[in-house]
């Protein structure tokens, strides 16, 4: 377990850089901190849940040509597996690039806050350990998310498009976060759900449409039972009420408070969808895990004075320490993480 609660500690001690140095130096301390926790998800060994399904898709790409690896499902992915196998790399570059990307998205996002390194410690125990230690692709794909949230938050709702698109070809069910676009950038209600439909129609046809039936089969008539996925989805729920409650004490821009507004109340909503699909719903919540991150960074400063500030912050240190230590320890499928290894010691 040990690995996994340095990671832990890595956004702590990034804390004491930010304020104390100059820009550039902090930029070089990100940057180390990208680096490591990109290394460490890439360089795992049997960690995960689909470790052995990962490797035998990798092996899967090697056999084809690059148009039938470009027109199949999940192009991005599987055209960054048969770059890998065809330059006689194995895995873990797969998994160091995904890394990376998300790791980006993550940094990105986190700098654009203004308690990066609580936006960080949010991450850690489930977005970076879980999502991007276990679900390669998805993590992937929510990297370009978090891009894609500053870019709209930013009030550029084009380049949010841009960005989920580009996640859509490594995961599809990453279209499903394109209404966000529409919802947060159109002051009408009316045009705001017309554009979201329109540009959900054109992700769908592009990514999801061909394989629809398979996945209606496999996340809605089967039912499956994602293991603690109600817990999941109530953890972007809390933030979520917060955020519901308190937004007119934030200091946000009307481009942030649309956004996270809509982010809320997906949130929200998944609580009941939970109930008729337990793993489309979890799924689909993984995108909305970027509301933990920017609630919590915004929450401290509803605060008057700096010694609440803090001790709202100590409490977000707690009680994220606690979510990392109970599923390590209790988690039904810990077992697969447990312990981390390393391909520089197999």
């Amino acid at each position: 377990m040990l690995p996994y609660w340095l990671l832990l500690a890595l956004p702590l001690a990034l804390a004491f850089f930010i304020g104390r140095f100059t820009r550039g130096a902090e930029t070089v301390a990100w940057g180390i901190v990208w680096l490591l926790f990109s290394l460490a998800i890439g360089l795992r060994y049997s960690v995960g849940g689909d470790w052995e399904t990962y490797i035998y898709l990798l092996h899967l790409q090697s056999g084809k040509t690059f148009w039938e690896v470009f027109s199949g499902n999940d192009p991005g992915y599987y055209l960054l597996n048969w770059l890998i196998v065809n330059l006689g790399g194995g895995i873990s570059w797969v998994n160091t690039v995904c890394g990376m990307i998300l790791m980006a998205g993550v940094v990105r996002f986190a700098r654009s806050l203004p308690l990066p390194w609580v936006a960080l410690f949010v991450a850690v125990p489930y977005l970076v350990i879980v999502v991007g230690m276990g679900y390669t692709r998805q993590s992937a794909a929510l990297g370009l998310l978090l891009l894609g949230l500053v870019s709209l938050g930013r009030g550029h709702a084009r380049g949010f498009v841009f960005w989920v698109m580009l996640g859509a070809t490594f995961h599809k069910s990453a279209v499903l976060m394109l209404p966000v676009a529409a919802l947060a950038s159109t002051t009408n209600r009316f045009w705001s759900w017309v554009w979201g439909g329109l540009i959900s129609l054109l992700g769908a046809y592009l990514f999801v449409f061909s394989s629809a039936d398979t996945l209606w089969v496999n996340y809605v008539e089967a039912n499956y039972q994602s293991q603690g996925g109600l817990i999941r989805v109530v953890m972007n729920a809390v933030p979520a009420a917060l955020f519901l409650m308190l937004r007119n004490r934030l200091d946000l821009t009307e481009s942030e408070k649309k956004l996270w507004f809509w982010m809320s109340l997906l949130s929200m909503v998944c609580i009941p969808l939970v109930v008729l699909s337990s793993t489309a719903t979890d799924r689909v919540a993984l995108y909305l895990i970027p509301l933990q991150m920017f609630v919590f960074a915004h929450i401290p400063f509803v605060a008057r004075s700096a010694r609440n500030r803090g001790a709202i912050a100590l409490g977000i240190i707690v009680y994220y320490a606690m979510v990392q230590f109970v599923w390590l320890v209790f988690a039904v499928t810990a077992f697969a993480w447990l312990p981390y290894r390393s391909v520089l010691f197999h």
